[in-house]
């Protein structure tokens, strides 16, 4: 059996697509729930750049803008060398819901990892969609 490859998380937030485009293809959107800085050039091909306290960042690559319903991009796996190329794509998937908005987010390509990267990168980033997803609903709901 191979590796687990797809992390999907989805969650309906009371914010109108709009508000929920801001907050995930804006620097000051990203820094509000994701991280505690960023940096976007919102076109494919574009750069991006999440950093936190404590001095840990990634690097990021925009890979699909289609506004106001999907957003994609590629990131630095943690756990490899940074100058390895293997990354994970993430896409957000927005949906008008009444007035607000179904978010689905999928991750993939975490079967391209070593065993002995793959398990702790999957696990953590299961557990960091759950938390960074309900920070986003939150903040929503506080705008």
């Amino acid at each position: 059996m191979g590796f687990p490859d797809r992390i999907e998380r989805t969650v309906e937030v009371t914010a109108p697509p709009s508000k929920v485009w801001a907050a995930l293809t804006t620097a000051e959107g990203l820094a509000s729930w994701f991280g505690d800085g960023a940096t976007i050039d919102l076109r494919p091909g574009g750069a991006a750049r999440m950093t936190w306290a404590g001095g840990q960042s990634v690097d990021m690559r925009v890979e699909r803008v289609e506004e106001p319903t999907v957003f994609g991009f590629t990131w630095q796996i943690q756990e490899l060398p940074k100058d390895d190329p293997r990354r994970t794509y993430v896409e957000f998937t927005l949906e008008p819901l009444g007035a607000g908005t179904r978010l689905t987010v999928v991750e993939t390509g975490f079967a391209q990892l070593p065993e002995d990267v793959h398990r702790k990168e999957y696990d953590a980033h299961t557990q960091g969609w759950a938390s960074e997803l309900g920070e986003l609903v939150a903040h929503l709901d506080a705008a």
